[in-house]
């Protein structure tokens, strides 16, 4: 197995030592290294791996590097680690935002760099992630990297760093589009009659049994739409509303913002 070095211990690098660990990398294999004491006293009682508050020496004999720590301080930590990487390990990063020609600048550009766009149900093994190599990788490489994301959900590889944005645009900030969702369902559900607990526990019920059937159809969306509206029916009269108010232009309107503000944070650190 590669040696997979964490750099920062929070929740987003929890999430996949755990799904790690239960899918077959060995606790021997993987190292995180945080500078906060307490923390990396967490990590070592909840996954019975190594820690350490030195990010040089932790990265100096890794195969894979994964940056797992917010955009607005990556630059502090990565630039410092570039000492430490001369054996060019592969380094992964989870920062949004962030692109390529940053992290080159501050640790090398002989450097293999993955850029990661994971979203937050990855902590509950849910997760869809979209990944990006500057240069091409070998079949182990590229299956290491893919089973560190696959072990929280689903991975695919896109073929140009644009491309992340776009991922970005649609699962790195998806979840929160379906939770507005579920929000103005819960409350529409309680005005008109339901209690919240049965509203909520029906909108979320409901929104999980459409992710699963979807899931598991090999049928479109639209037709497992048109399969649930009756001509005439209840559901019909909710999808007419809907396109009335042309809810797909508003879902590209608001997506294209978001991957506008991706591209403009992407520019701030290429300048």
């Amino acid at each position: 197995m590669s040696k997979v070095v964490f750099i920062g211990g929070g929740n987003m690098a929890s999430c996949l030592i755990g799904g790690m660990l239960a899918n077959g990398f060995s606790s021997e294999d993987i190292l995180v290294s945080e500078p906060n004491a307490d923390s990396r006293q967490r990590i070592e009682a909840t996954h019975g791996i190594s820690t350490t508050g030195d990010n040089g020496a932790a990265v100096s004999t890794a195969d894979i590097v994964v940056l797992a720590v917010k955009p607005q301080v990556i630059g502090l930590v990565a630039a410092p680690l570039a000492d430490s990487l001369t054996h060019n390990p592969i380094v992964v990063s989870i920062a949004a935002g962030i692109p390529v020609s940053a992290l080159e600048n501050w640790m090398g550009s002989n450097l293999t760099i993955v850029r990661a766009m994971p979203n937050t149900p990855a902590m509950v093994q849910s997760g869809a992630t979209g990944l990006f190599a500057s240069k091409a990788l070998n079949p182990k490489q590229k299956s290491t990297i893919e089973g560190i994301f696959n072990a929280v959900g689903y991975a695919c590889w896109v073929n140009k760093e644009a491309d992340i944005d776009a991922v970005t645009a649609v699962s790195g900030s998806g979840p929160a589009y379906f939770f507005l969702i579920y929000e103005a369902m819960q409350k529409v559900g309680e005005e008109l009659g339901l209690d919240a607990e049965t509203s909520a526990q029906l909108t979320l019920n409901t929104a999980l049994g459409a992710a699963k059937l979807a899931l598991h159809s090999d049928q479109k969306p639209e037709v497992l739409r048109k399969q649930v509206t009756s001509p005439g029916g209840t559901t019909q009269a909710a999808i007419e509303s809907f396109q009335a108010q042309d809810i797909e232009n508003v879902f590209r309107t608001a997506m294209s913002s978001a991957l506008n503000r991706a591209q403009e944070m992407s520019d701030d650190f290429s300048k």
